[in-house]
């Protein structure tokens, strides 16, 4: 009955915050990304803590000597995100505008991102263990900054505020003892956060894959970059419905399903 009881809590607290605080960040381009999200912060706060991140870990890395080891493998990168940077307009006409930075970590990590606000970060172990071809790299890099044209990391802090408002009242409303309270947070974090980041990823493969065609890069080779890291995780992954990424195989069928729709675009910077 707790469990019940704290479920429906959420549920109400999400409800509520719903009506003042959903928002979508991007029109839909063809691949029609455009869901309402829940959105309770500002981007202003968000992008500012971004930035002094992608700043300290710019620093770190050179201190360690880490920082865009490789000139021509940096020049690469950011010919590639040139390239897809004027098509961000399609989706947010202020992204093309948006301080944009692109740099290298030299790392075995398999591993990139792209803070709010343009701030791409690769690892160059991505890049050179897989030996990405540059349509390879541009699908990562789409998808990356995918999620900060979506602002997921502002609907996740956004989420996560509405849920832990939603247990805190649960946990006092009925009586609810600290141990409870943490197992009903846990559970929380385990499937409910998990299938929103879950969502992210996916939309982010969607917004990636166009990004990439229009930029003039042969969105096939999504299905290439996933068969490569399929080979890179094989034994190493959590099942589906427990991962925060969709499963590798699942991404495969997406993207196969999608070209139909973006192949045009390709098509089209070509003549």
């Amino acid at each position: 009955m707790s469990t019940f009881r704290i479920l429906t809590a959420i549920s109400i607290s999400l409800w509520l915050a719903a009506l003042t605080g959903c928002a979508t960040t991007t029109s839909g381009g063809a691949v029609g990304a455009n869901r309402s999200q829940l959105m309770l912060i500002s981007s202003e706060q968000l992008e500012q803590t971004a930035a002094q991140g992608y700043t300290k870990l710019k620093s770190d890395a050179t201190q360690q000597g880490a920082l865009n080891k490789d000139p021509k493998l940096l020049q690469r990168v950011q010919a590639i995100a040139r390239r897809i940077e004027p098509q961000t307009g399609v989706f947010r006409k202020d992204a093309p505008g948006w301080k944009w930075e692109v740099n290298i970590i030299d790392s075995k990590e398999l591993n990139a991102f792209c803070m709010p606000g343009g701030k791409i970060m690769f690892y160059s172990g991505l890049i050179n263990q897989l030996q990405l071809n540059d349509a390879e790299i541009a699908v990562v890099m789409g998808h990356e900054i995918a999620h900060a044209l979506r602002e997921h990391s502002r609907e996740q802090v956004s989420q996560a505020i509405a849920a832990q408002t939603a247990l805190g009242l649960g946990s006092a409303a009925f009586g609810l003892s600290q141990n409870a309270a943490t197992l009903a947070n846990v559970g929380y974090q385990a499937l409910v956060a998990t299938h929103f980041s879950r969502t992210d990823e996916a939309e982010a493969d969607r917004i990636g894959l166009e990004l990439t065609a229009r930029a003039g890069y042969n969105p096939r080779a999504g299905v290439t970059l996933w068969q490569k890291m399929m080979n890179a995780n094989s034994g190493g992954q959590l099942p589906e419905f427990l991962s925060s990424h969709p499963a590798d195989s699942s991404r495969i069928q997406q993207i196969e399903s999608l070209l139909p729709r973006v192949m045009p675009l390709y098509e089209a910077t070509l003549h």
